[in-house]
């Protein structure tokens, strides 16, 4: 099928991993991939979360680019709310002078962590001062097509050809957003997959930019079709409602009631539910992928294995590859 297949990880840590172990892994799985012939290998952003390693992507995507040679690496992404969009700028125009034409800057609204990690990292940033999320995705523009701005400030070094830019989301406006300033979008599916909200933020995108946009999901393939559905089918995810409109995915009840506390909220509720994960063999998860492609176009899917083992992990990748779910080579 004429599409791409690549991968995002958390840098997940097993029982009784270090976050070094769990680092070391995140390079191996990238060095597979890049084997495998996936297209990209993205890294995530989380914050003050003990079973995820990645709290710095553009750290681990210098390490990662060292030690590959061809596969794509970006982030998945940077979550843009608490950096200078010049800063932001200046670190992926170096990473794509040591690595030209192999680095994607993904961002994200989200905050990556809980509302406690969000103030210590916006700590010195006055809220009255604080640029909308729009404004900073055009100052992206400005400094990753190499132009200046009213002052005559450019994000160097500048690379022989600019980051690939995505912008994260799972929304029509986030649809329009990336439209507007020129930015791919990529539908988070894994966190969001209402298939008519789907359907209707891929026909604005498309419409309104001329292109296909991004699915991410979430996937996991076993040898045996009964083995991938029990391995999958305690994993829950608990969407906490607080008072003032926000809503949040979580892992699990008592994290819920630390969001809401750490947000200063008493008035909180929470819905349990089974995340979205195609699952089976090799050959169901590209019956399903199929469809998908047909349905809407997809020409990517980037997809998230869920937090199993990593020998798992590993192995779910070596059954799709097998399967030539649109290996690049």
């Amino acid at each position: 099928m004429s599409y791409h297949l690549s991968l995002l990880d958390k840098s997940p840590l097993d029982p009784g991993q270090t976050a070094t172990e769990a680092l070391q892994t995140s390079l191996k799985y990238a060095l597979r991939a890049e084997a495998l012939g996936y297209h990209r290998f993205w890294v995530a952003e989380h914050h003050s979360m003990a079973g995820l390693a990645s709290s710095a992507p553009e750290i681990l995507i210098s390490h990662l680019l060292a030690k590959t040679s061809r596969i794509r690496i970006g982030s998945g992404g940077v979550m843009l709310q608490h950096y200078s969009a010049y800063k932001v700028a200046e670190t992926f125009n170096l990473l794509a002078s040591l690595a030209p034409g192999r680095v994607d800057l993904g961002v994200g609204k989200a905050p990556g962590g809980f509302p406690i990690s969000t103030r210590a990292l916006q700590a010195a940033v006055s809220p009255e001062r604080k640029p909308a999320f729009a404004d900073q995705l055009a100052d992206l523009n400005t400094y990753l097509l190499q132009q200046s701005d009213a002052s005559g400030l450019s994000a160097t070094p500048l690379p022989p050809s600019p980051p690939e830019r995505f912008l994260l989301g799972a929304s029509v406006d986030s649809a329009r957003l990336a439209a507007e300033k020129g930015w791919q979008l990529v539908f988070a599916g894994h966190l969001n997959g209402d298939p008519e909200n789907l359907r209707e933020t891929f026909e604005v995108y498309r419409r309104e930019s001329g292109r296909p946009a991004i699915l991410t999901l979430a996937a996991f393939v076993a040898e045996d079709e009964a083995q991938a559905r029990e391995r999958v089918s305690g994993m829950r995810i608990f969407k906490v409602f607080l008072s003032n409109g926000q809503t949040v995915n979580v892992g699990s009840e008592e994290q819920a009631a630390e969001f809401a506390r750490q947000s200063g909220i008493t008035e909180y509720r929470v819905e349990e539910k089974a995340p979205g994960i195609l699952h089976g063999t090799a050959a169901q998860v590209r019956k399903e992928l199929d469809a998908l492609h047909h349905q809407h176009g997809i020409t990517e899917f980037i997809i998230e294995t869920p937090a199993l083992t990593a020998a798992e992990r590993f192995t779910s990748i070596e059954l799709l590859a097998k399967e030539r779910l649109s290996l690049a080579a």
